[in-house]
């Protein structure tokens, strides 16, 4: 069912602008349905609000409607606007509404998504109360910028504004990109070696290993799912060997010993960081594990919010391996979840992040631009997990440039 898709996987759409501009009544209207509270008074909207919904021809999006960036001043309402401002990573396409005025609060808006060349439409929302600047219009035409009219009272311009979502839709959005299917051809089997997860709801698997099933059967192979302790039993059963194997990260070291090493093994969190970020740039970072040292600090980042297990990976199992790898207990480990990734990240001497299955590509690449503008080296836990371990060369035997990239990092600083 469309409403069971992966946020990560929608194409997400920001509503941005004043108080009172007509976000909330503009994204009511595109949904057909009272998804927001709407009201006169500024500031209805205090915290950012989410709609999931099926938008042809597009497929599935999510619509986040934001509080007004002219809150007031207060700490309350610089929250609020901290919190629309957040939204702006994760923007696939961004909506600047405004019920015809434009002033600094617009062109700041404006300046930041074409500074990170997000597609945008300005929607001039009221249209049966006023028309927009005919300067400002010229203006937007000049730029190649599309700006629609639309009233949501109404019902005028709502077609054209789906029309303009469509065409200003990321490009690729519609062919989106393959986990593991450019790696194999059809008919290829392809072994998945899925741990059973505590992590996991009583009866079903955790994301990843659910989206590379759906990739292989995409692209016409067979897959074949096994637990890390039956892979020998599999592959003896076998005529011809998997043309891939992935694995999850935690049991990388039994199945390195498993797969033979003319089989192509990864993992399901390197396949996540290709597909949802920069390889070469985790591969990279992981070099960095090499020079931590007593009171170095790692930020733990992860995409989504989940209930942690006795032995979480990201707050126990990583930095025990890690400490364990550097021989020393005086490495600090800081953990942040979902939406709450510092805007200062100096202080620290390394992200690693977690495969971001719950995040759409633009906010991962985000995250890594963030790194990357302070000197800071970003990794993620499959490509940190194979280092450690002493297989990483195997890990990335697919994607050899990403391993180029991890040892012009490691010549560089290697201890």
């Amino acid at each position: 069912m469309i409403q069971n898709t992966p946020k990560g996987l929608r194409l997400q759409i920001g509503f941005f602008g004043r108080r009172n501009a007509g976000k909330s009544s503009l994204l009511n209207a595109l949904a057909g349905q009272d998804v927001v509270i709407v009201s006169d008074v500024p500031g209805t909207t205090t915290d950012p609000v989410e709609k999931p919904m099926e938008l042809p021809p597009l497929g599935p999006v999510l619509f986040i409607d934001t509080a007004g960036l002219d809150e007031d001043p207060t700490a309350l309402g610089g929250m609020r606007v901290e919190k629309s401002r957040r939204i702006f990573d994760r923007t696939d396409l961004a909506l600047i509404v405004t019920d015809s005025g434009w002033n600094d609060t617009e062109e700041d808006v404006l300046s930041f998504f074409k500074e990170r060349s997000t597609p945008l439409i300005v929607v001039f929302t009221k249209a049966d109360v006023s028309a927009p600047d005919p300067a400002l219009v010229s203006r937007l035409d000049a730029e190649k910028i599309p700006h629609v009219e639309v009233s949501a009272q109404t019902g005028t311009g709502l077609a054209a504004l789906r029309a303009a979502l469509v065409n200003a839709a990321p490009e690729g959005f519609l062919g989106a990109r393959p986990m593991l299917g450019d790696l194999i051809a059809p008919g290829d089997s392809v072994l998945l070696i899925t741990p059973i997860d505590k992590e996991a709801p009583k009866g079903r698997m955790i994301l990843p290993e659910v989206q590379a099933i759906r990739d292989t059967l995409d692209h016409d192979a067979l897959c074949l799912c096994v637990t890390e302790h039956h892979i020998a039993d599999m592959l003896a059963r076998l005529k011809t060997p998997p043309a891939l194997a992935v694995t999850d990260s935690q049991a990388f070291g039994i199945a390195s010993r498993s797969v033979p090493p003319e089989i192509p093994l990864t993992s399901f969190s390197i396949l996540l960081a290709r597909m949802k970020g920069d390889l070469a740039a985790c591969a990279a970072g992981a070099a960095a594990i090499d020079r931590l040292h007593d009171g170095s600090r790692v930020l733990v980042a992860e995409a989504c919010t989940h209930h942690p297990i006795g032995d979480d990976i990201g707050r126990v199992k990583l930095p025990r391996w890690i400490r364990e790898y550097r021989h020393t207990d005086g490495i600090e480990f800081t953990m942040a979840a979902g939406a709450d990734f510092p805007d200062d990240l100096t202080q620290y001497d390394l992200v690693l992040h977690c495969g971001a299955c719950t995040f759409n590509r633009r906010a991962v690449l985000s995250r890594i631009l963030h790194c990357r503008e302070q000197g800071v080296p970003f990794t993620n836990y499959g490509v940190a997990i194979a280092h450690i371990h002493g297989i990483l060369e195997r890990a990335l035997s697919p994607f050899p440039d990403a391993y180029e990239a991890f040892k012009a990092a490691a010549s560089g600083g290697r201890t």
